[in-house]
């Protein structure tokens, strides 16, 4: 049985563990506001990108020679899987349910004995990949200096995505995020970006009649290096908005765990400090009993 000056100390380290995991709730909850409004804001942009392209895809006369990034490279044999995750930990299962999904994929893509290439966005998702696809792992990137998400880093992304296609090193990329849904939930997503896949885009797409100028391939060239950095972009924003809600929830968990084990830890003191008292008492009267 612990004594009283080991359950005093247990409590009040509690108590302190409960102040910090308090100010990190709060902390993640006034970041959460701003990273929801930010990723809601990127939604309409990327969805209308992604219908322009299959528009403007639709209209083109000479299939063949459309341009690599919209059709692909004709094959599916070297798959590149870009998994974005944080920096940064406390923050529920957040990375977790990110690695979770990648995993999935991967696992069928060896059961098709596909080739896979992997690049991670995120010292967290690095550090989980890592124990199972060291060697798979081509390219490590973090953005932990950065305070704010924000769209150079998607575009350095999107280049080095960009380069390694035009080297012919792989035949599709897919980008895995957590898409923000409310604080509580967050749907981890797979999206192709390369070649664009048009069942990624919304269905009303089809609707939208444009005249453009100049021709469908001027414009598609110019626009599909664009669409990779946006849709990159895009999942960070979504990832930003998770991550602090997840955080912010993991954080309010923690909190009450701590206040229910301050309870418990206090009704403990209580019953030891007691019964100390008690054994001291009969203590002092048999004692005095036996004079």
């Amino acid at each position: 049985m612990a004594s009283l000056d080991d359950l005093k100390k247990r409590i009040v380290s509690v108590k302190s563990t409960q102040k910090i995991t308090k100010a990190m709730k709060m902390v993640a909850a006034a970041k959460l506001k701003r990273a929801q409004e930010n990723a809601e804001k990127g939604r309409p942009y990327s969805e209308k990108m992604n219908n322009i392209i299959i528009n403007l895809s639709n209209g083109i006369s000479d299939k063949e020679n459309a341009p690599k990034l919209l059709l692909g490279t004709g094959e599916e044999k070297v798959y590149l899987c870009v998994v974005i995750t944080s920096d940064r930990g406390l923050c529920g299962g957040f990375n977790t349910n990110i690695i979770k999904k990648a995993k999935a994929y991967f696992e069928e893509l060896y059961n098709q004995g596909k080739t896979l290439k992997i690049i991670t966005v995120g010292s967290k998702g690095h550090d989980q990949l890592k124990r199972v696809f060291r060697d798979n792992i081509i390219e490590n990137l973090s953005f932990k200096d950065s305070k704010n998400t924000n769209y150079f880093d998607a575009e350095k992304v999107g280049k080095l995505i960009l380069d390694k296609f035009e080297k012919k090193e792989f035949d599709i990329c897919t980008i895995f995020y957590n898409k923000f849904k409310n604080v509580i939930t967050q749907i981890p997503q797979a999206q192709q970006i390369i070649p664009l896949k048009a069942s990624e885009v919304d269905g009303n797409s089809s609707e939208d009649n444009y005249e453009f100028e100049p021709d469908e391939d001027e414009i598609l060239n110019n626009l599909l290096p664009k669409n990779i950095s946006t849709q990159i972009f895009k999942a960070m924003l979504e990832n930003s908005a998770s991550e602090q809600g997840s955080r912010m929830s993991a954080m309010d968990n923690a909190t009450r765990n701590a206040g229910e084990m301050v309870d418990k830890l206090t009704i403990e003191y209580n019953r030891s400090r007691q019964a100390a008292i008690t054994k001291e008492l009969i203590e002092i009267i048999s004692g005095a009993e036996s004079l």
